[in-house]
């Protein structure tokens, strides 16, 4: 599974609300120029977190974006689902609400078995994070605020 641009962006945006907590809201272009985003591809992304509730924006000249939850309560998994949608390796173990969108083999699947288990761990990976874990391991890296080029990162 590989994620887009929309999930590595998204995860990087929080992650810089995560960083900026507690100094009211932050606005997209310092997030955009900080970690060296595109600031109308940004805005198309905050508006789908904005709508899941996973983070809060505030108009005006003071304006910008919070976090809609503390850090400890924002998984990773829950950004790369607005992002990206449902995480699975192949669209047959795919979990769509209402769907009952199932290979005709899938009782008799030997290959499903895989990929339910890879499903099943990219999810236990993803809903075992936290914003709150990921700031504890920047931290540890010593750079809390660091943009992308000081990191060698590309965006």
């Amino acid at each position: 599974m590989r994620l887009s641009t929309k999930g590595r962006y998204g995860m990087r945006a929080m992650l810089a609300l995560a960083q900026r907590r507690g100094e009211g809201p932050v606005p997209l272009k310092e997030i955009a120029v900080s970690k060296g985003l595109s600031e109308p591809y940004l805005e198309q992304l905050m508006s789908e977190l904005r709508k899941a509730g996973l983070v809060r924006s505030v108009r005006g000249a003071q304006g910008g974006y919070l976090l809609g939850r503390d850090p400890e309560n924002i998984t990773a998994g829950d950004i790369i689902r607005v992002l990206e949608g449902p995480i699975g390796p192949v669209q047959c173990v795919v979990d769509l609400p209402g769907s009952d969108d199932v290979c005709d083999l899938a009782d008799s699947c030997v290959e499903r078995v895989l990929w339910e288990k890879l499903r099943d761990s990219i999810t236990s990976v993803l809903d075992g994070i936290t914003l709150a874990n990921l700031l504890e391991e920047d931290k540890k890296l010593g750079s809390p605020n660091s943009n992308v080029e000081e990191r060698g990162c590309q965006p």
